[in-house]
């Protein structure tokens, strides 16, 4: 049987044409959310309210007092008792959903005694007694230098501090440590073994302590930025000193473009791969392997089809799918052919055919009005209509290249479903690159869970940013 007279085939189900619907869909809400937003990240990073203030709801009674602007702390009485301690949280735990958190504290009256501490504490912290002086916190004090983890005793850490000084206290998620600072510079990092949500957290315990608080409403002494950039730096050497076999890293590659249907790059590939030091074989001596041959097939007709679409020309694609594969568009009420439909609206849109636009739309768009799932991608494409300058709309996604790719992609999904010796279609919706993907995310995921929900989501697009500065 050729690769396009594979007629008497059953039609693949229309799992595969759904599937690309929900991303649509997806690309829809997170895309229009962004261009609303007016912002390019919309969606890259998870939202968490983040301390602004010490709180003053909740405090040490009478051994400290907290200014008007929620952002000084001073200790007004005379030491009665050594637990006579003025402790303040912030009004929010620090924010764990991102690679560092960190703020500031300056020191504008010694005092007496210079017992000021700064640090991170639960919830459930008595605010009587120093961070680190009780379980589940951490201080590093200023009268000795030293740094306190659950117990009155301290280690020994750092230099002590005191007027003028400015320190800051940190927490590095993907190391999971605690980090604090003097005047700019890094003293020293511990273990983080405290779970749950922590505060960042203020003390003073003698007369006329004084201290001003920034929670990043102004610069910072220490160069945060430049932190964060260092231990990014660090994350990729470990991403980049992990040994991949050569070919095992053209095997992926190459059955990314041979999924997709790149046939000329493949071409390409596969010369520069001969033309390497050794030479790489990526397909096996004796000819194809089984999975090789799959992954060919119809290599040629999803490659046109494909330049296609990327063209914009979707009679034409209708014309070669009704020729090569009519299986696919016999359904005319298949996702896949409300997908073409949409992208035939959308190339209207573009090239300003704005009342044959409406005619196709009322006529194609028609056959879809009673099924579900389609309703709000059609209210999409109606709102091209709608503006005057679409591409800057909420809807503007639509006249992206990635709209076209994502049509693409879903073709030729379903051409490779038609292959006779495919025994299972929903390998045909991802390449193996994209599924090793998942599966890393997966993993990454599960060992963020295991540190407690803590730490920066996995962006592989910041991942492949950093690897190319």
């Amino acid at each position: 049987m050729s690769e396009t007279s594979s007629q008497s085939q059953s039609p693949p189900e229309d799992s595969i044409g759904r599937y690309f619907l929900d991303i649509w869909s997806q690309n829809s809400k997170t895309l229009s959310l962004r261009a609303s937003s007016g912002t390019e990240s919309a969606f890259e990073e998870e939202r968490e309210e983040s301390p602004t203030a010490l709180d003053t709801v909740k405090s040490s009674g009478g051994f400290s007092v907290v200014g008007p602007d929620k952002l000084s702390l001073t200790y007004p009485n005379d030491q009665l008792h050594g637990h006579d301690v003025g402790v303040v949280q912030a009004n929010y735990p620090a924010p764990s959903k991102r690679l560092v958190y960190y703020f500031e504290i300056s020191v504008k009256h010694a005092g007496v005694k210079g017992q000021i501490a700064i640090g991170f504490t639960t919830s459930a912290f008595r605010l009587r007694r120093q961070p680190g002086w009780e379980a589940n916190s951490c201080g590093y004090h200023g009268d000795d230098g030293r740094l306190y983890r659950g117990h009155g005793k301290g280690d020994v850490f750092g230099p002590p501090y005191t007027a003028g000084d400015t320190v800051g206290g940190g927490i590095n998620y993907a190391t999971e440590e605690f980090f604090f600072t003097k005047n700019g510079v890094v003293i020293g990092s511990v273990y983080k073994d405290v779970k749950g949500p922590v505060y960042p957290t203020v003390a003073v315990h003698s007369q006329n302590e004084e201290v001003s608080v920034n929670f990043g409403q102004d610069p910072f002494v220490f160069d945060l930025k430049a932190y964060e950039a260092e231990q990014r730096a660090k994350q990729q050497i470990k991403i980049e000193n992990t040994s991949i076999p050569q070919d095992a890293s053209y095997g992926i590659v190459r059955s990314y473009l041979q999924h997709y249907g790149y046939e000329e790059t493949l071409k390409l590939f596969d010369i520069d791969g001969r033309n390497t030091m050794p030479p790489i074989s990526v397909i096996p001596e004796n000819g194809d392997s089984e999975e090789d041959s799959i992954s060919m097939y119809a290599l040629k007709q999803r490659n046109t089809v494909r330049r296609l679409i990327k063209s914009g020309n979707i009679d034409e694609t209708f014309s070669t799918l009704q020729k090569w594969y009519p299986q696919i568009v016999q359904d005319h009420t298949s996702a896949i052919c409300f997908l073409l439909h949409c992208q035939k609206f959308i190339e209207l849109i573009r090239g300003g055919k704005l009342e044959e636009a409406i005619v196709y739309g009322r006529r194609e768009f028609d056959k879809f009005k009673d099924l579900s799932g389609f309703d709000d991608l059609v209210k999409d494409c109606a709102a091209l209509l709608a503006y005057e300058d679409p591409s800057g709309s909420s809807v503007g996604y639509l006249l992206s290249e990635s709209q076209r790719e994502l049509v693409a992609d879903a073709v030729n999904a379903m051409i490779l479903s038609t292959n006779p010796k495919m025994t299972d279609v929903t390998s045909c919706k991802q390449s193996r690159l994209e599924r090793l993907i998942r599966q890393v995310t997966a993993c990454f995921l599960e060992k963020r869970s295991l540190n407690g929900d803590q730490g920066e989501a996995f962006q592989l697009s910041q991942i492949l940013n950093s690897a190319t500065k």
